[in-house]
């Protein structure tokens, strides 16, 4: 059993936190600003907050990776300042971007972790098998971390931080870019860490439904906390005021929901299961909304996180801008094909990646590709972006062929990848010049072009900012208006909100409406499943093959059972995929 502080112990105990960054122009960042809480032995807590709150400063101060300016933090009874490498020798930390060698195979990385923290050869042969059935990787204990998929490098990274036995386990974001079921293996791992074990383990996630399961949660906002306490704490701010509507007749969800989050009445409004879930700022109920019959449903805890932000800073939600082009642009959608994809394959040597995909996207919808980490998305999209050829089948984007002519099929595409292509030493300004340079664009119309995304993504304060200095959330802003400088008819966006908070989703999401409403083609993949409702057609892929596509409505039908009528985007990826993967170890 690992060691670990008694559950009516603190393990975490901070009061008064304040942590300054400077910058070249202008006051510091108060990246924390009088931060006070307290962690209990034996517990499962949860900092959460929109992106730029303090998460990771907060994380790396418990750490001992890096010092407050005022305050004072205990760490299983040690200040961080004065003893940080005593912290780091008892605690189990997973960064967000683990540093796992690629080159090294699963064994080999836990070996070098272990020799790392002095572990013994005795104590190797308890905790390594233990490691291995906790995290299913015992039979890929030879492969090379980086021919893991996104999921199994995430349980590789936990397992390299628990090869010791820590006292405390922090994790930074654990299940950023991981798909649902992977998700959901790694949830069941933590909560036996905590409830088996008595681990006391401490996280920040971007998820609030992860949130929702953790004994005690801190919402941090611009470095400061807003609220703390048992999740139930936060739920309780929304209840009666919360309720479902039918979109109008005719009328896409994620239309009629951006067109709520501009009523003063409404709080915050997101599609889901064919129908928009709303907040509003009081409880009544029938045809308070343009008509909309609202039927009072259960409220959750981004519901409360949401009623948090407004109450404590008069926040409304994402911006007004985004919501005032989608509204105010004539629907060109629907305007004939201008994607077509038929009997894609990509191989990479016997490895088949793409197998005889294929599908079409008209103009001015939104189609999303989902699956698993490794399902060949990615793969997919760069094959139709022209940065990598196909091993054979047929590509068309808005009439060029990409096999043929690829150049000519850039000119018309934007593409925003995972990890943002953004240049860390150039500023805002300068990676927006860079990038209108690149598309082509001179004189006025690249002067035009740059001062539309400056005020179009309220760039405008941070346009002397290092872009490796951003926040996530300005960081996918300005990956978007980089993309965008163009004007291209055709948006490729990979994993674009991993790791969002749900108000950066929100503006993300208004974005994509008004887009789409002004006659673009947007693809997208994601691994938040409720942003496939936002989808006017979704295909979900595994092992390089495409499993099932169609509306939403059509893809939550596969997640139908007896025990559950009403089934989520998650439920049926969750079933196809499952059914896919029996059918394959059936046959095999």
């Amino acid at each position: 059993m690992m060691a670990s502080a008694a559950a009516g112990e603190s393990v975490i105990v901070g009061r008064g936190l304040r942590k300054l960054f400077p910058r070249k122009a202008g006051e510091p960042i108060r990246a924390l600003d009088d931060v006070s809480f307290e962690i209990g032995g034996g517990s499962l807590a949860a900092l959460v907050g929109p992106d730029g709150g303090g998460k990771t400063t907060l994380i790396r101060l418990v750490t001992g990776l890096q010092s407050a300016d005022a305050g004072d933090l205990r760490v299983l009874g040690i200040d961080p300042k004065l003893d940080p490498q005593g912290i780091q020798d008892r605690i189990g930390y997973m960064p967000r971007r683990f540093g796992l060698y690629e080159d090294l195979s699963v064994q080999e990385n836990l070996d070098l972790y272990a020799d790392m923290h002095a572990v013994t050869a005795a104590d190797r042969r308890v905790k390594y098998p233990q490691l291995m059935e906790m995290t299913a990787l015992g039979p890929f204990n030879k492969r090379l971390a980086g021919q893991l998929s996104g999921g199994m490098k995430q349980k590789l990274g936990l397992a390299c931080a628990l090869v010791r036995s820590p006292e405390l386990l922090v994790l930074d974001e654990p299940t950023v870019g991981v798909d649902p079921l992977s998700r959901r293996e790694l949830w069941a791992i933590i909560r036996a860490l905590v409830r088996d074990q008595g681990v006391p383990v401490l996280l920040s996630t971007s998820y609030l439904d992860e949130a929702a399961l953790c004994d005690h949660v801190v919402v941090l906002r611009e470095g400061k906390v807003l609220a703390q306490g048992p999740p139930k704490d936060v739920v309780a701010l929304a209840e009666g005021l919360t309720f479902t509507a039918a979109s109008p007749k005719g009328e896409s969800p994620r239309v009629a929901q951006a067109g709520l989050l501009d009523d003063p009445a409404v709080i915050d409004a997101s599609p889901e299961a064919g129908r928009i879930r709303i907040v509003r700022r009081d409880g009544r109920g029938v045809g308070a909304l343009g008509g909309l019959v609202l039927e009072p449903t259960p409220a959750r805890f981004e519901d409360g996180f949401m009623v948090l932000l407004q109450r404590t800073a008069g926040s409304n939600g994402p911006s007004r801008h985004a919501a005032a082009t989608a509204t105010g642009t004539a629907n060109l959608a629907n305007g004939g094909v201008v994607v077509a994809v038929r009997d894609l394959v990509r191989r990479f040597g016997a490895f088949v990646a793409v197998d005889k995909v294929s599908f079409q996207v008209s103009r001015g919808e939104i189609f999303g590709l989902l699956g698993p980490n490794g399902a060949g998305k990615t793969t997919t999209f760069r094959m139709l972006c022209g940065l990598l050829s196909a091993t054979s089948g047929a590509l068309e984007i808005a009439g060029a062929d990409v096999r043929r002519s690829p150049a000519a099929a850039r000119e018309k595409i934007g593409y925003v990848a995972q990890k943002f292509s953004l240049y860390a030493q150039l500023s805002v300004a300068e990676n927006l010049d860079f990038f209108a340079s690149a598309y082509g664009l001179h004189g006025a119309r690249r002067r035009e072009r740059i001062a539309w995304a400056m005020t179009e993504f309220d760039l405008g304060p941070m346009a002397g900012q290092l872009a490796g200095q951003l926040s996530g959330g300005y960081a996918q802003r300005l990956a978007m208006a980089a993309a965008l400088l163009h004007e291209p008819r055709i948006l490729f966006l990979d994993e674009a909100t991993s790791g969002a908070d749900p108000l950066a989703r929100r503006d993300f999401w208004r974005r994509i409406t008004a887009l789409a409403h002004a006659g673009v083609t947007v693809i997208v993949t994601t691994h938040f499943m409720a942003e496939a409702e936002y989808c006017d057609r979704v295909a979900i892929m595994d092992s390089g093959r495409l499993l099932a596509q169609g509306s939403p409505a059509e893809i939550r039908a596969h997640g139908l059972t007896a025990s559950n009528r009403e089934p989520t985007m998650e439920d049926a990826f969750i079933a196809i995929i499952g059914k896919s993967r029996d059918h394959h170890e059936q046959a095999a």
